[in-house]
């Protein structure tokens, strides 16, 4: 008799975004005629860049014919890719990296998920609360997180991020294996400075604690003191492995790619005391579970680094933060507390009145038609907020103010 993996019995029965959907979805059945606003999932809407585009094409035109034509690619990615990451994402900002260490993958979502593979079940984590629900969930089905009680997994430590702290987590008051940071932070929009993301490494460096760290918004990052990597942190590479995304940053996310860095002098302890190198490790566990990415997108993905892409780039980006700018004014001027929007496409907004994430999340919903994301679905410091994203049209976002200022 075969036994199921009763770990994924204690994950919710949906994934906070189905449940979004189901809701939505019963609300159009009793009201056909209503014209829906989408600002909750994080999914982007402007066409891809000329420049991708081009290239896209030039690779399937390469895979028409015999001598372009491409088979299976090299599980950690075609080295034209990886040598362009080092050298636009990186070098730039003082960071010296191996196309080695750069794994390229089917989007970062994969990666954040599959990454906790390489460390044993037992090994405790920490995670900024609110936080990006893939993280939690993939601990859960390796029976790491624990069980639930009062809404909080019990064997997770959690760092809340609130008004109150400014939404910088505090370091744990124990050691923690593995640590879960990710800036800009989706959902919350906001950014951490050098400083605090010091000490961060530094707590990883005293404690032998892994950190992973998103970056997957890092791109939308305006102000120039802000860090983009952990690497630009003396030490990261022996404590940090970063992933990053190409779908908020060029739109990618039906065309799947992104990039994970493990660095060759980032090590794990077996029980014996033997250090083990996690870069071999993951290309291992790669070149058996993954097939790599393709070929068309890897080429995209080179063609953002071009010239022309990065102008391309930056122009859709900047599209977006417009966006974010103009919620934030319109929140802010109806007298309500608005964080985000400044570094990152997400506006984190405090519900007013005391109300429920959800509730809130019914009443826009119903007397608005527009959709947010309850920020409960975050994590336990995300009740008592929703979540805004910026990544609709001009004209979406223009209306969607309009209604919420004349519903509030």
């Amino acid at each position: 008799m075969a036994l199921v993996n009763e770990h994924f019995l204690k994950l919710p029965d949906n994934y906070l975004f189905a449940d979004i959907a189901k809701k939505v979805n019963v609300f159009k059945v009793s009201h056909p005629h209503a014209n829906i606003i989408s600002l909750g999932i994080g999914d982007v809407t402007r066409p891809l860049c000329p420049a991708v585009v081009e290239a896209m094409h030039k690779a399937v035109d390469e895979m028409a014919t015999t001598k372009g034509f491409r088979g299976y690619g090299p599980e950690q990615g075609y080295q034209f890719l990886r040598e362009a990451i080092v050298k636009n994402d990186f070098l730039p900002r003082g960071i010296h990296l191996d196309p080695s260490e750069i794994f390229v993958n089917d989007g970062a979502k994969s990666d954040t998920g599959n990454i906790q593979e390489l460390v044993r079940w037992d090994n405790s984590i920490g995670v900024t609360d609110p936080i990006y629900p893939v993280y939690i969930d993939s601990n859960v089905m390796i029976g790491r997180a624990g069980e639930v009680t009062d809404g909080k997994w019990n064997n997770v430590t959690y760092l809340p991020c609130t008004a109150e702290n400014n939404f910088i987590p505090q370091l744990p008051d124990r050691r923690v294996d593995i640590i879960y940071l990710c800036y800009p932070n989706n959902p919350t929009g906001t950014v951490i400075s050098k400083e605090e993301l010091r000490k961060w490494v530094n707590y990883a460096l005293k404690n032998d604690t892994l950190i992973f760290y998103d970056a997957a918004y890092e791109a939308y990052i305006q102000e120039p003191d802000i860090p983009h990597s952990i690497y630009e942190i003396k030490g990261a590479r022996k404590v940090a492995i970063e992933f990053h995304s190409y779908s908020k940053t060029a739109g990618f996310t039906g065309v799947r790619c992104g990039y994970t860095v493990v660095p060759k002098e980032l090590t794990a302890s077996t029980l014996e005391g033997e250090r083990i190198a996690l870069n071999q490790l993951w290309y291992r566990r790669q070149c058996t579970k993954f097939n790599g990415t393709s070929y068309i997108s890897q080429r995209a993905a080179e063609a953002i680094y071009t010239p022309e892409g990065k102008e391309q780039v930056r122009e859709t980006i900047a599209y977006y933060m417009d966006n974010a700018r103009t919620m934030r004014h319109t929140l802010t001027s109806l007298g309500l507390e608005v964080f985000g929007g400044e570094n990152a496409p997400y506006i984190w907004l405090k519900v007013p009145n005391g109300e429920s994430s959800w509730r809130f999340f019914e009443q826009m919903l119903y007397n608005a038609h527009v959709v947010c994301t309850p920020g409960v679905g975050f994590g336990p410091s995300g009740e008592g907020y929703v979540r805004l994203t910026a990544f609709g049209s001009h004209e979406d976002c223009a209306e969607a103010m309009m209604r919420l200022k004349k519903w509030i």
